[in-house]
């Protein structure tokens, strides 16, 4: 073949002319593409509207048609998704990138992204206030006041870059804002000065961001530092995904939610194994899933270990774009488009062709709860009660039933005692049914005149404004009120770990007796450490379950066979007594949900409130950082950058900073939550005078990196093999053997020159792209990372900051090859020859002198991920093929 046909098309909507890239027309070279899966489909048309080279990119186009994954491809999505955890330091990264353009002689414009970043301000709020009418207004304060130079920075940022928009704190959570408005399913654009049509494709700085998938929009998280290049024109480069088809058949019983759903497909797809795949979702269950189910699913993607979780396009997506809406010149292009690309679906059209398939009857979901610390530890409410029994047998306890508060602050508080239930999340909150199903279970149970239990911290932080109107719409909210669910903000809260201190009688009630205390939230993450550090078991839950548990008050009840409570005249009142029907939460949601809410919360999205607009704006092409400010600092990346990034070299006399097992996640490399005076990070603040009440939480301090280096590895809940018998980032300097924190060992090494390596399990890296999860180690000294196998985000986020992930092969672990931690390593290959998938050599010095040599592999997986490993990472790659193209 010599020459590519030309396929671009033309469609007419609304009385506008749309040019696009035609797959059917594809379908003259590369072959019928009906059977391929959908997502393919939309990485085939990236592909295609992308093409340099058609014939040498012809084998990569015809595998990606077949569905054959492998083969290294370039993706190019249309914008970027951020929140403001990740956001702040990837702004800080910006600006500390034109300060290094600068100096080395470039133009520090070209420092902007190319495509349209939108970043929301959603995971600063905090549930400092809570259970009364001012709650919101209250912490709605605090954060503006705490994240005052954070804010400031920010808009320095929005008035400083171009395609950057910032949507203000107090919104939503940027993935529901994401779902609700940002996100158009079919993209508009100019190209070659026509307007053509494309798949709406987005990636984000936030692991959830594959909720966007249930709209049928290819999207997934990445880490900051990657989106960081993208914004600046470079293409993600990845292997062809496998793609795992989910059948799904029957409809949701009764009792059951999409929080359970989501559960069961959580727990099957990752005892599959679908690490670094795509997973779509296909079958007659579908039409029974409304979008907010959906996306429900879809959000929990990071959980269920997939690159994402797609649904095709259909008339509930049509529907949802309506009801949610958007404009109906855009909804009539979706749904003419997804027709002409043969990207619709609907019940005469065949279902795609997959690399394997998992299935699931609906009708067969029961209600669930996921912990006590994983999110893929799925329970059955049934059976949850027996279950808590094995979570105090592990702590040594034996189990008993919560006391009650006596003498009006003192709590005689026992194992299993619910202390926090929070309706929180992007998940949950997204969706109707789950909310109307919490409210009406309120008002049943203020109908019967129950209560929640003193000892328990109630919250309702909604991911969206629309949330509020269509509770008060349907009168649900007061009784939420009633039971202590008063809104507290709008944003992720307690599921990144904001869930506020204790009550100082419970927290100490919970020291005191050293119980093993638990959290219920609606989250997406129960990860150890996180929601908390009273709660040692957290469950993830539907809302209506969160409220049930309240008003239970303890893990240790039988909500199945129980009683939750007595009414007013002495009766027993159990869950099914409180329960609604499906068709009762259908009908508030077609009496209170209507599109006017959504017109009237979006219609002004970016202005925000008058305290935000007061926020002085610093007009400079350059930032002016402020050497007092301990929120924003800059980053120290690109001191001693050089044009050119240097030979490559072994890593000798390497010393071991940690060994850690299974499931290490990136909370426990880099907690988001807060932490306690003795730490590192806290001395660090109280040195310069910070008082403890003011440390807000690792998340909002990731502008400054003196903060976030002491905490890695600090998460109060990791356990170091070198230490044992510890918890909270400890670990033995070698060769003396003192035990100190990581950061003191870590710094000893760094003044006496020695390289540092980390040695892990299986999954390591699970959990959010948390970009500091390798920023931090890096700080650190770490070179390298030695795991029996990585998450997808962390991996690429190691290699993005110059740090190579290596696997064990050969069955090989730590724990069979005796590493402790006293060994000297010496890994071998990458000075010379290294290459994508290759294996190295790994020397292991043992303190009795034994010597052993094993081969480890180079989880560098493509061409331009070894370029980003040559540069010392991706951010300095960029800059140095920006200053290049700025000298040519």
């Amino acid at each position: 073949m010599t020459e590519f046909p030309d396929i671009r098309r033309t469609l007419d909507v609304a009385g506008t002319t749309y040019r696009y890239f035609s797959l059917p027309a594809a379908e003259e070279v590369l072959g019928d593409l009906s059977r391929t899966p959908r997502s393919l489909r939309v990485l085939l048309e990236n592909l295609l509207r992308h093409l340099n080279d058609p014939v040498a990119e012809m084998d990569a186009l015809k595998a990606v048609a077949g569905g054959i994954g492998g083969g290294e491809i370039n993706f190019r999505p249309v914008r970027i998704l951020m929140q403001d955890f990740t956001g702040v330091p990837a702004v800080a990264d910006l600006a500390a990138m034109r300060d290094a353009m600068a100096a080395l002689g470039g133009d520090p414009r070209r420092i902007s992204p190319l495509a349209p970043v939108d970043l929301v301000i959603d995971h600063s709020v905090t549930v400092d206030q809570f259970g009364h009418g001012g709650a919101l207004g209250s912490n709605t304060q605090l954060e503006m006041w705490r994240n005052r130079e954070r804010y400031e920075f920010l808009r320095w940022g929005q008035a400083a870059f171009d395609n950057f928009r910032v949507v203000p704190p107090g919104t939503g959570i940027c993935h529901q804002v994401n779902l609700e408005h940002l996100a158009q399913v079919v993209w508009t654009g100019q190209l070659g000065g026509e307007l053509y049509a494309f798949p709406d494709t987005v990636v984000g700085t936030d692991s959830h961001t594959t909720m966007i998938n249930g709209l049928s929009v290819l999207g997934w998280g990445i880490g900051g530092i990657e989106a960081e290049a993208v914004m600046l024109g470079q293409a993600i480069s990845m292997l062809i995904p496998d793609v795992v088809g989910f059948e799904l058949t029957g409809a949701l019983p009764e009792g059951a939610t999409a929080t359970d759903l989501v559960l069961r497909v959580v727990e099957m797809l990752r005892a599959k194994g679908v690490v670094g795949k795509f997973v779509e979702f296909f079958g007659p269950g579908i039409a029974e899933l409304s979008l907010a189910d959906r996306a429900t699913i879809a959000n929990m993607a990071p959980e269920y270990g997939a690159t994402c979780g797609f649904f095709p396009i259909d008339q509930e997506t049509i529907a949802y774009m309506t009801l949610s809406g958007r404009d109906p010149e855009r909804i009539e292009l979706v749904e003419t488009y997804a027709r002409a690309q043969g990207l619709w679906r609907d019940g005469t059209v065949p279902d795609p062709e997959y690399t394997d398939v998992l299935r699931l009857d609906i009708a067969t979901v029961t209600p669930s709860l996921a912990g006590p610390k994983r999110p893929q530890d799925r329970v059955e409410l049934a059976g949850s009660a027996v279950a808590f029994k094995d979570v105090v047998a592990d702590a040594g306890h034996e189990i008993e039933r919560p006391g009650t508060p006596v003498a009006g602050q003192d709590y005689d508080l026992a194992d299993g005692a619910v202390v926090i239930a929070a309706i929180t999340s992007c998940t949950n909150t997204s969706n109707p049914s789950v909310m109307m199903a919490a409210g009406l279970l309120a008002a049943n149970a203020v109908e019967r005149g129950l209560s929640v239990q003193p000892w328990v911290k109630t919250s309702l932080a909604p991911g969206s404004q629309v949330v509020t109107d269509y509770l008060a719409k349907a009168g649900l909210q007061d009784p939420l009120d009633t039971l202590g669910f008063n809104l507290v903000g709008y944003g992720c809260t307690t599921c990144i770990g904001n869930s506020g201190p204790l009550d100082p009688a419970i927290g100490g009630a919970i020291h005191d007796g050293d119980v093993v205390a638990a959290s219920v939230l609606s989250g997406n993450r129960n990860f150890e450490g996180r929601v908390n550090p009273d709660t040692r078991a957290n469950y993830l839950a539907s809302p209506p379950l969160v409220v049930a548990y309240a008003i239970a008050g303890t893990m240790t009840l039988d909500l199945i066979n129980d009683p939750i409570g007595s009414d007013m005249d002495g009766n027993d009142v159990y869950l099914r007594d409180l329960w609604p029907t499906n068709a009762e939460i259908s009908a508030a949601i077609a009496k209170a949900v209507t599109p006017e809410m959504f017109r009237a919360r979006y219609a002004d999205v970016f202005a925000g409130t008058p305290e935000w607009q007061a926020i002085p704006v610093d007009q400079g092409l350059l930032y002016r950082w402020e050497d007092q400010s301990t929120y924003v600092r800059r980053p120290p990346f690109f001191d001693g950058m050089t044009r050119d990034p240097g030979p490559l070299e072994d890593i000798t006399n390497a010393r071991v900073l940690a060994v850690l097992g299974d499931s290490i996640t990136t909370d426990h490399i880099s907690p988001a939550g807060s932490f306690k005076a003795a730490s590192p990070a806290g001395a660090y603040l109280a040195d310069l005078g910070v008082d403890q009440r003011d440390f807000n939480s690792f998340g909002a301090r990731r502008g400054n990196h003196e903060v976030m280096m002491r905490g890695t590895f600090g998460n109060i809940r990791i356990r170091n093999e070198m230490a044992p018998d510890t918890e909270g980032g400890v670990t033995r300097h070698m060769p003396d053997g003192a035990e100190m924190s990581i950061f003191q060992a870590a710094m000893a090494y760094q003044d006496d020159g020695v390289p540092l390596v980390v040695v892990a399990g299986k999954g390591y890296g699970a959990g959010s792209s948390r970009d500091w999860a390798a920023k931090g180690p890096k700080l650190l000294g770490v070179r390298a990372v030695i795991a029996e196998s990585f998450e997808r985000i962390h991996r690429s986020n190691l290699i993005g900051m110059g740090m190579l992930p290596l696997e064990f092969t050969g069955g090989q672990t730590h724990k069979s090859l005796g590493l402790d931690g006293s060994e000297v390593l010496h890994i071998s290959g990458i000075s010379i020859g290294l290459a994508p998938a290759t294996e190295l050599s790994c020397q292991i010095e043992r303190a009795n002198g034994e010597v052993a040599d094993i081969k480890v592999l180079c989880r560098i997986d493509t061409a331009i991920e070894l370029d980003y490993y040559r540069h010392g990472g991706v951010l300095p790659f960029v800059l140095r093929t920006l200053l290049d193209a700025d000298s040519s």
